[in-house]
């Protein structure tokens, strides 16, 4: 991937992703519009606070990323990419530039994350990135209750210049 931006998620952007950006099958899951308190955290500066920021190849929304920097050398991270690059094996570099920019931005000595359980693609690509499970957990979101997998990496793993 050339030509990466990595910035503040803009106003229009959070708006395309919220609105717009629809996932097919099991994945449809990670529609904002299918849960109300991600929905309304996307579109509201305000909620987004610091916290989100896009990745654009080339001028193009690929994907966002959310940060928690709460925790004192941790960080919880979340992420998207837009649906039609999903299940195209474009994951783990985008994995890697969001990884390396935390990095690079954040003093910080651990990365986690939590990814629904059925999301066997993701979790696999966490994997290959060098997540490693934790434990799982149940949590009420999307008007039922899900089984997450709690993953973590060390940022001692991370790279940051690609080689």
């Amino acid at each position: 991937m050339d030509n990466i931006v990595i910035q503040k998620l803009s106003q229009e952007h959070a708006e395309e992703i919220a609105n717009e950006w629809k996932y097919e099958d099991i994945y449809k899951f990670y529609d904002a519009t299918e849960d109300k308190e991600d929905y309304d955290e996307l579109i509201s500066p305000d909620k987004r606070e610091e916290n989100y920021f896009e990745v654009l190849v080339s001028n193009e929304l690929i994907g966002y990323f959310v940060i928690d920097a709460s925790k004192t050398g941790s960080i919880d991270y979340g992420l998207g990419m837009k649906p039609e690059l999903t299940g195209r094996g474009l994951g783990k570099s985008f994995i890697n530039i969001t990884l390396r920019y935390i990095v690079g931005n954040y003093d910080v000595d651990t990365i986690t994350l939590s990814v629904a359980l059925f999301n066997e693609r993701a979790i696999k690509c966490y994997e290959n990135v060098g997540f490693i499970r934790a434990n799982e957990f149940d949590m009420k979101t999307n008007g039922s209750t899900f089984r997450f997998v709690r993953m973590s990496k060390r940022v001692k793993d991370i790279q940051l210049s690609e080689k």
